[in-house]
């Protein structure tokens, strides 16, 4: 026998609030990248205080450590946890097809169509097991962000044992404000994934309990 062919509105509410989201995996790899982040950006800024090359300081009250030694230890473990939890969860995505389907492909024109509808505030969330083009290029971008994030950081801590790849950032310096924009854009995503959790708050109780 044929079953009808349902649509998410026409299935019952439990089964819609029943259907998986966002699995174990993504759930505890996504807020273990978010720990890291914040020790390594709240350290990352203790650590630049003490050089303050690009000609400010961030306030003491914002940084961890305590003092330059302290925050390069914090700086040192977390790096660990984003490179290893990092990795797993691009390989997990890559091997299992996820990182294809849900952020795969990007079409410009409907891009424009939903970067306009994001600044009339008029994007769709209808179904948060699918990404817009918005949030698939966010999600993409910071990706390949915190990959610069961690190359640059090689860079900076082991700089004669990676002699290409400081060449290619362009030499010690040159890795240094790589590491401090590259920072400074996560940071700006950041900013705007809470602001869109605030607007849409059912996507912040999806990555807690996957449902």
């Amino acid at each position: 026998m044929k079953l009808p062919n349902l649509r998410l509105n026409d299935m019952p509410a439990t089964a819609v609030k029943s259907k998986t989201i966002h699995p174990a995996w993504l759930r505890c790899t996504h807020w273990l990248n978010a720990i890291a982040v914040l020790l390594l950006v709240s350290s990352g800024w203790r650590i630049y205080n003490a050089t303050g090359f690009m000609g400010f300081s961030i306030p003491r009250s914002l940084t961890l450590g305590g003092w330059l030694g302290g925050a390069l230890q914090w700086h040192f473990a977390a790096m660990w946890l984003l490179a290893f939890n990092g990795a797993l969860y691009l390989l997990i995505n890559l091997f299992s097809g996820r990182l294809r389907r849900q952020f795969f492909p990007i079409s410009p024109q409907q891009l424009l169509h939903d970067v306009g509808a994001a600044l009339k505030g008029k994007l769709s969330h209808a179904d948060p097991r699918h990404y817009n083009s918005v949030q698939r290029l966010a999600y993409l971008f910071v990706m390949l962000d915190c990959v610069l994030l961690v190359l640059s950081g090689l860079v900076l801590w082991k700089s004669v044992q990676f002699p290409l790849l400081r060449e290619c950032l362009g030499g010690y310096e040159g890795a240094r404000y790589v590491h401090f924009y590259a920072m400074t854009a996560l940071c700006a995503f950041i900013a705007l994934h809470v602001v869109m959790v605030a607007l849409v708050p059912r996507t912040l109780l999806a990555m807690l309990r996957g449902h």
